[in-house]
């Protein structure tokens, strides 16, 4: 069985990890999956790029202006919703042609316009569609916040400059895709329960297959390592609690950095002897903006892109925090429980589904500061040994290779079958 895994990105942002890390578990486990993406970042053979052209550039400009126009030429969330206005047909090239399912992650920001998609399904292939946030089943965003109008047919969209308008863009595009969708019989896969219990909620998604499953990881890479080793290659503190932060872009207000850091102040308050062994290790662009804001000392170690060198980072944490306000199922804490770290995290999103509350971490009221210094307080004087054996048992059993792989070759034979 040949598939085609189609994502704008080959390596940058969680979807493309993901997406990435699904092609290489399918090939080891006996499917021939290819990656075709806009933007390709390594010479991996099996990662196909669209032959460039500046049109790829001013595609993605184009629905940025259409974007920054429906905001009434403010730039407010301008990269957080997008329009799908403008994209490539890809169903011509030989890839698409040999593949027996097309398998869709995330094709944003000008990779694949909502024409292109029903290029797709008109070409009569089968269509596995992960679902890395909200957007294949919104009008616009990729996170509705507290917006619940997905649910039936969005319109005055808060993601609009001024609350948008009861014919803005949310609603157009919102009505296109439910035009589209009507026609289609697409397997849509959710990354996290939580996920998929919003997609059943809304309109777009009635009569289609959905389910959930997790991404996977390559745990013959990801696993426990000597952390003093890891500590010295990095030139990180040995003799520090060290508490592991990562987002693409640390300043991210989604990624609830402002939470973690008046966290740690509350721990300096109530906590002085903990507190003095603490530091703070931050992963992502922008850490440098914050660095000046918690009470402990800081670490930035900025974007690190090579897998290899993110073992090193997770094995040389004590804790990974995660105070994202909304999220899926983040690629970090599944990183994290590989390496045998514990993790504490909000209750939203699907980082409960991850987090076995008292087990492998601690999962703190949902933007409660305080709580989330009590989960990194227990986490760091409970049976420390404990925690990190049952982290690391939880990624083999449910996050493996082969157990994801094993759950989306289920799904590519139903559909195959149901397409003969």
């Amino acid at each position: 069985m040949r598939v085609l895994i189609v994502n704008t990105s080959e390596r940058i942002g969680g979807a493309a990890i993901a997406a990435n890390r699904l092609m290489e578990a399918l090939n080891n486990n006996g499917i021939k999956a290819k990656m075709l993406v806009r933007d390709k970042q390594t010479d991996q053979v099996t990662v196909v790029p669209l032959e460039k052209s500046w049109l790829h550039g001013l595609k993605f400009v184009w629905e940025r202006v259409r974007i920054w126009q429906a905001n009434h030429f403010h730039k407010h969330k301008l990269f957080e919703v997008d329009l799908a206005n403008t994209g490539t047909d890809i169903t011509n090239l030989p890839e698409f042609r040999d593949a027996d399912v097309i398998h869709l992650h995330w094709i944003n920001q000008g990779y694949l316009s909502l024409k292109n998609i029903q290029q797709i399904i008109r070409s009569g292939k089968p269509i596995v569609w992960t679902m890395h946030d909200m957007w294949p089943f919104t009008g616009i965003c990729h996170y509705s916040g507290d917006c619940h109008k997905y649910q039936q047919e969005c319109h005055h969209c808060p993601m609009l400059y001024s609350g948008g308008s009861g014919n803005d863009q949310s609603h157009k595009v919102f009505l296109k895709k439910d035009t589209l969708f009507r026609e289609a019989q697409i397997y849509f896969v959710a990354c996290s329960q939580w996920l998929e219990n919003l997609a059943r909620e809304s309109r777009l998604l009635v009569g289609q297959n959905i389910c959930n499953i997790p991404n996977a990881i390559n745990t013959n890479m990801f696993h426990p390592m000597d952390k003093q080793k890891a500590r010295l290659k990095l030139h990180l503190p040995a003799n520090k609690k060290l508490l592991l932060f990562g987002s693409l872009k640390i300043t991210d207000k989604r990624k609830g950095v402002d939470y973690l850091i008046e966290a740690c102040k509350h721990l300096q308050q109530t906590q002085p002897e903990l507190a003095k062994d603490l530091a703070i290790v931050t992963m992502g662009k922008a850490g440098e903006e914050t660095k000046h804001l918690f009470p402990f000392p800081v670490y930035d170690l900025d974007y690190v892109s090579s897998e290899r060198d993110l073992v090193d980072v997770y094995n040389a944490a004590d804790l990974y925090v995660t105070p994202s306000l909304q999220d899926n199922l983040p690629n970090t804490i599944v990183e994290a429980m590989a390496c045998g770290i514990p993790c504490v995290g909000f209750n939203v999103g699907g980082i409960p589904q991850m987090i076995d509350h008292l087990h492998n971490g601690y999962v703190a009221e949902y933007k409660n500061a305080q709580d989330f210094a009590n989960g990194i307080q227990w986490s760091l004087e409970s049976d420390y040994a404990e925690l990190c054996e049952m982290a690391y048992r939880k990624a083999i059993a449910t996050y493996s290779e082969s157990n994801v792989a094993k759950r989306y070759i289920n799904i590519y034979n139903k559909v195959t079958s149901n397409n003969e």
